[in-house]
């Protein structure tokens, strides 16, 4: 293993990170009484300093990076990207101690979206536009946005590390350019959903940090009540709309929206499943509302189903509404919806209905096959033959992911959770959902639980983002 050339990328990553502290000063040092901007610039010059410390001393040579190598690169810039992103906020203070500087980091770069925040309100801009940022970087990826600036025969390698294969199914030409579409798309949705909740009347700030928000599906807003705050209809109808897009593969959105094809939607069966399951649940959510007479108009019904639907099956996260005084019916539809959650090469978290559409027909092919064993069987997913190693790839990720929700709820429950706090705590961390339901509902947070459980969820929370395989790639790397 390379380890100067590990630390040389690892360096690079925190020059970026850097910058993005930087760009946070500068909005404290131009808002009146922002107490945000000393901890800011020198979290930046700390931040940089250790960044230009490899790459100083580090020659890089002309050998290619093997996979291990990527690997311990993506998850090391991962790794440090959360314990150089916390200095802003641990050095701000108040609400912020260390773990709990630690953890908001965490949420953020993994856009899990819980907070330990009891007045989000009461942090000054700076330090509020930074907690948003690295939820945006967060959501494209951190690997792939900085490895978009190396002009080398290592970047296919390193984004490569970080998206995972099924993301990337259906596309035949370089990595390099599936991730320019990627973040091409990423941007201008970013852009067209802060221009659009301008519209609504939102003020400016509100409008660019819910639109980051929602985009990179983590669900940190700057308002204590998150979106329920706005009262805007309006305004959540926009975010409705950009959070379910946020969960459709980027690749198909720049094919349809930015080149003019959009027959490409309705030509992946991935989305067309997504959109119909999405549409399936709020129908559930709405009806179930209207008949318990939690909500007596269908309108309201329908409106505040809609916008918690999207929220968590894009594992987003905002809310309108404390969703754990809703019925058990309701409750138990979106707690299925935060498991399987958007497509894959979206910015949502979960299991990915790609992944789910794979695991559902190997199954129909396997008792199928048990009944006329001789027949001949190919799995398809959008007319193409999926092969046995790609199915099996499903069944072993739904498998890993099922195995660390139920290992890390037994952690929170032996940590003094409730059953329920315990069980949707786990799903929403692996998940990267944000919100579960008990003591960690959508108008709650996780400010009162127990540090050693804050520690477990940070790693559930990353496990999550990098899609459990890289972790375990490393600790094989570690063990040999």
């Amino acid at each position: 293993m390379n380890w100067r050339i590990i630390s040389l990328y690892v360096g690079i990553s925190l020059l970026f990170v850097a910058a993005l502290m930087a760009i946070s000063a500068v909005i404290a040092c131009f808002s009146q009484g922002d107490d945000s901007r000393i901890p800011l610039l020198f979290s930046s010059f700390l931040t940089c300093s250790a960044g230009f410390f490899p790459i100083i001393f580090v020659r890089k040579g002309k050998e290619r990076l093997s996979f291990r190598e990527g690997n311990c690169i993506v998850v090391g810039v991962w790794i440090s990207a959360c314990i150089f992103g916390m200095f802003p906020f641990m050095l701000y203070g108040n609400e912020f101690s260390p773990i709990n500087a630690l953890f908001e980091s965490v949420s953020g770069f993994t856009t899990t979206g819980a907070s330990i925040l009891n007045d989000v309100e009461a942090l000054p801009k700076g330090l509020k536009f930074w907690r948003i940022s690295t939820a945006w970087v967060g959501g494209i990826g951190i690997v792939t946005l900085f490895s978009m600036m190396i002009g080398s025969s290592d970047k296919s390698r390193l984004s490569g590390a970080e998206i995972s294969r099924v993301a990337k199914e259906g596309f035949s030409g370089r990595l390099g350019s599936f991730t320019r579409r990627i973040l091409i798309a990423y941007v201008s949705l970013t852009l067209i959903t802060f221009f659009a909740l301008k519209l609504t009347g939102l003020p400016w700030f509100d409008s660019i940090t819910d639109a980051m928000s929602a985009c990179s599906t983590c669900g940190f807003c700057i308002r204590n009540t998150s979106i329920a705050f706005y009262a805007n209809p309006a305004a959540e109808v926009v975010l409705t709309i950009a959070m379910i897009t946020s969960g459709m593969n980027f690749g198909i959105l720049f094919l349809a929206f930015i080149k003019g094809r959009p027959q490409h939607i309705w030509k992946s069966e991935s989305l067309k499943t997504f959109l119909g399951a999405v549409l399936i649940a709020i129908g559930m959510v709405t009806v179930d509302l209207l008949i318990n007479n939690h909500i007596n108009s269908f309108g309201e019904a329908l409106r505040a189903a809609a916008f918690q639907v999207a929220s968590i099956s894009t594992t987003t996260g905002f809310a309108t509404h404390d969703t754990t005084l809703w019925p058990h019916f309701s409750i138990a539809v979106l707690v299925i919806c935060s498991l399987i959650c958007g497509c894959s090469g979206s910015t949502s978290g979960g299991i990915k209905i790609d992944r789910a559409i794979l695991v559902a027909k190997g199954v129909h092919r396997k008792v199928i096959l048990t009944v006329t064993p001789k027949m001949v069987r190919p799995v398809r997913v959008d007319g193409r033959i999926r092969s046995d190693e790609q199915i099996n790839d499903a069944f072993c990720f739904v498998f890993c992911y099922m195995f660390f929700i139920i290992l890390f709820a037994a952690f929170n429950i032996a940590g003094g959770l409730d059953f329920t706090t315990g069980i949707t705590a786990s799903i929403a961390c692996i998940g990267n959902v944000g919100p579960g339901f008990g003591d960690v509902g959508s108008l709650s947070n996780y400010a009162d639980i127990p540090a050693v459980i804050k520690a477990t969820s940070m790693i559930e929370m990353l496990i999550g983002r990098l899609e459990i395989f890289p972790m375990l790639y490393l600790l094989r790397s570690f063990g040999r």
